[in-house]
């Protein structure tokens, strides 16, 4: 009998809260993944080539898993708060039938035991799935191949989810059944309403809201001008800013409430249902604060680490597998076959880069043709950049002709044709953008005369831009590319030689583009050769992509699912407390449709409020992480990341749509029972 009303009430519970269920259900998913970090392929792979940076990075998970321990600690509170006191008639009907407070407490411990054995046995293999699904999409993604990946149950990860979600269940219904126990049957019967705040004038409020705007903007402008980057101090004035301008507008905001109250319109109940927002706002002002701060920074995080992710995977062109740094009297072509590896490759071939020595001649470039035409371009703050920029060009490097033409030929892109005395300008994607490289393709179409080595030559082609090594090892501003024979006059035979070599695909279809580099890696280190692969750059690469992508949509996610939960259940807490209204509105005439109705728009509104806020100030503080954060290999691609970031806020708010909708639902089903004939005691 006693486990059956254990599982009858459990059940419930659980349809009647499926909101926070299922909230429960999405922390524990993220709690295993973030715990179960360092065992994904993805992290064993980063260890190998970035071991200092991912154990600083594994070190934060733990500072990680706290912080969200204890907002976690809050979602179930008031969640499970917000349980009991609807339940609260019903826990004075068990007394009063003569059932002692001990059984009472053993009862409500029970179904929340139950109800966390459900949700952990339900959202543990949702993790593990969830975890292995990541697992094998990032296997691909970075070219580890499905052969490489190996499935990966973390028992350690299992024990702290189970762990830290019993332990904030537990320390919740200890605090809330405390307050249970004390309660005298009279008042879990009928629960006292909540007593009325003082009103301070009107003024006040309107002061409080303009004051909150005004801070508001302040931080905006501060965030996007980036002042805030500038020091600690400035950063600290603009987040306090910011958070008091928030409390501020929400503190505020019952002044708006009460004017759009006081409006006459045609809508049904829209005095009613403006008089609920009004003294929803003024009981919770805090508590929408908060939850809108805590919108945005998902909205912040989800956007920033989605953006930076896609530009890192977008923006990172591929070509090159290897490049062989030579040392004297080495030739890498004969050392290669020597060891049977001449099959692994596809592509071999010399990138020479030097300096000009010609001779006793004035080896300085002059170029004041360039910057002639430059000017005559439309202003603009990147043509100002480009003419500071060329403004220092005075020993330029050079490239070989050939050299350069096998490089674009092994990324599928056509060819340089260049005469004697004719030179094609190089500029690392680093040092340029777009709107640059276009500045300079105009200019370089009007071939332009420059002196270099006392003779006159002429620019012509566009702007080149691929890495000419593998890695980043060699970055340059500014350089020119020369046919092979002007390149040996210039250079005086002294240059730089670099063996670029691509693998053979076959290779790379069998075992995928890690794996093959990790195998030929291995017979590689017994040449004796000096070179770097593509793991070496893939491992950065990737190591920006999980610290800006996994721990900021964990963050993200936490954030969301607590302020959203929170908001749901503190309105269907109100809902409740101000029962007695809907049912005069009942015996008044309202219908069902009219009151949800009803319902549904306080709900909007009340969800809103705190939405458009968030998304407000997610557009400036986006662009503030954009501004401060953003690495300078994609900072040139601050227009289409924020595009992308954008993107994700939409996307946030369709969620933000889906909890509403949620929320929408549980009111009409609590209405529903308001239909009936209430009960007397």
């Amino acid at each position: 009998m006693f486990f059956d009303l254990v599982r009858r009430n459990s059940r419930r519970s659980r349809k009647e809260n499926g909101l926070f269920f299922v909230s429960l259900l999405v922390s524990i998913v993220s709690f295993y993944i973030i715990l179960s970090l360092a065992e994904q392929d993805v992290m064993v792979f980063l260890r190998k080539m970035e071991s200092d940076a991912v154990d600083k990075l594994m070190a934060l998970i733990p500072a990680f898993y706290g912080v969200t321990l204890f907002i976690l600690f809050f979602l179930v509170y008031f969640a499970s708060k917000y349980q009991l006191e609807r339940r609260s008639h019903e826990l004075g009907v068990y007394l009063m039938l003569g059932m002692r407070r001990t059984k009472l407490f053993l009862l409500l411990m029970a179904e929340d035991l139950w109800s966390s054995v459900l949700s952990l046995a339900l959202g543990l293999p949702a993790a593990v799935l969830v975890s292995e699904l990541i697992s094998l999409i990032t296997a691909r993604l970075v070219g580890i191949g499905i052969l490489g990946h190996q499935s990966v149950f973390s028992l350690e990860a299992v024990g702290l989810t189970i762990a830290g979600f019993l332990l904030i269940k537990c320390l919740a219904f200890v605090l809330l059944s405390g307050k249970i126990a004390g309660k005298e049957i009279g008042g879990l019967l009928a629960p006292a309403p909540d007593g009325a705040k003082r009103q301070l004038p009107a003024g006040i409020y309107f002061m409080a809201l303009a004051l909150g705007m005004l801070l508001l903007g302040m931080a905006y402008r501060l965030a996007i001008c980036g002042i805030s980057w500038t020091s600690m101090g400035k950063m600290g004035l603009t987040m306090l800013l910011g958070i008091l301008g928030t409390f501020l507008l929400f503190y505020g905001l019952r002044v708006a409430l009460g004017f759009l109250a006081g409006r006459q319109g045609k809508k049904k109940l829209r005095v009613f249902q403006f008089r609920q927002l009004q003294e929803q706002v003024i009981h919770q002002s805090v508590s929408l604060a908060v939850s809108s701060l805590l919108i945005l920074a998902a909205m912040c995080f989800f956007g920033y680490g989605v953006a930076i992710a896609w530009g890192r995977s977008a923006g990172e062109v591929h070509t090159l597998d290897y490049t062989f740094s030579v040392r004297e009297s080495e030739n890498v072509p004969e050392i290669l076959k020597k060891k049977g590896l001449s099959d692994s490759f596809k592509e071999l071939f010399e990138m020479r880069v030097g300096h000009i020595h010609a001779g006793n001649q004035d080896v300085s470039v002059r170029m004041p043709h360039v910057m002639e035409l430059l000017t005559k371009e439309e202003d603009s703050e990147e043509k100002e950049i480009l003419l500071n920029n060329l403004g220092y060009v005075d020993y330029p490097y050079v490239i070989s002709l050939s050299g350069y033409n096998r490089l674009l030929r092994a990324a599928g892109l056509e060819e340089i044709q260049l005469q004697s005395h004719q030179a094609s300008v190089y500029m690392d994607e680093e040092f340029t953008n777009a709107v640059r490289a276009e500045l300079m393709n105009r200019v370089l179409s009007q071939e332009p005369e420059i002196e270099m080595a006392g003779d006159v030559w002429h620019m012509t082609g566009k702007v080149q831009s691929r890495n000419l090594v593998v890695d980043s090892s060699i970055t340059l501003s500014f350089a020119l590319i020369v046919p092979d024979e002007d390149f040996q006059y210039l250079t005086g035979g002294e240059y730089d030689i670099y063996w670029d070599a691509v693998l053979a695909p076959e290779l790379v279809e069998d075992q995928g583009l890690m794996q093959a580099i990790a195998a030929v890696n291995a017979e590689l280190g017994e040449t004796g050769l000096v070179y770097e692969s593509y793991l070496q750059n893939m491992g950065r690469q990737l190591f920006y992509v999980v610290a800006a992508s996994y721990l900021t949509l964990y963050l993200a996610f936490i954030f969301l699912i607590v302020a959203n939960t929170v908001l749901g259940v503190q309105f269907l807490m109100q809902q409740q407390k101000t029962g007695k209204r809907y049912r005069t509105l009942i015996r008044l005439g309202s219908s069902y449709e009219m009151l949800c109705a009803s319902a549904r728009s306080q709900i909007r509104w009340y969800f809103g409020l705190p939405t458009l806020a968030a998304v407000v100030s997610s557009l400036f503080g986006v662009r503030a992480l954009f501004r401060g954060m953003l690495p300078s290999s994609i900072r040139n691609e601050t227009a289409g990341l924020l595009v992308i970031a954008l993107a994700m806020i939409f996307l946030l708010c369709v969620i933000e749509w889906c909890y509403l909708k949620a929320v929408s639902r549980a009111s009409s089903r609590y209405i529903l029972t308001l239909m009936e004939p209430e009960r007397e005691e």
